[in-house]
């Protein structure tokens, strides 16, 4: 899939992903436990993986100029324009009956497939 720059700019009134209310009540647990002020939520992708490219969630303090920022109860969210073109349309979802991968749910409408855990895919060609 290859959703260009200019495109996700101007889509910016929807959010790149969506977090579902049990994603924001765990990001905002992990905030408050790390105890710092100005703590983003960062969602990106890499290569690696059993399928190819891995999420990657972080809480940082800075968001990069090229990043695409907006907020979802609260929480800053940034997302990098290089990770967007594979993980846009995704919800987030956290489950506590899914603790061998930490409890992330990625459903992600650009994953051609995704590895038996969860935590990575293949994006759509």
């Amino acid at each position: 899939m290859d959703i260009q720059l200019s495109t996700l700019n101007s889509q910016l009134s929807t959010p790149v992903v969506t977090l579902t209310p049990a994603a924001i009540q765990r990001v905002k647990y992990l905030i408050e436990k790390k105890g710092e002020r100005g703590l983003g939520f960062r969602i990106a992708v890499k290569g690696g993986g059993c399928s190819g490219l891995s999420y990657i969630l972080s809480l940082e303090n800075t968001s990069r100029p090229d990043d695409i920022s907006w907020e979802v109860d609260g929480i800053p969210i940034q997302v990098d324009p290089k990770s967007a073109r594979f993980i846009a349309g995704t919800t987030i979802d956290f489950s506590v009956k899914n603790l061998l991968e930490g409890g992330w749910v990625f459903t992600n409408p650009n994953a051609q497939r995704s590895c038996g855990c969860g935590t990575s895919f293949t994006p759509k060609t």
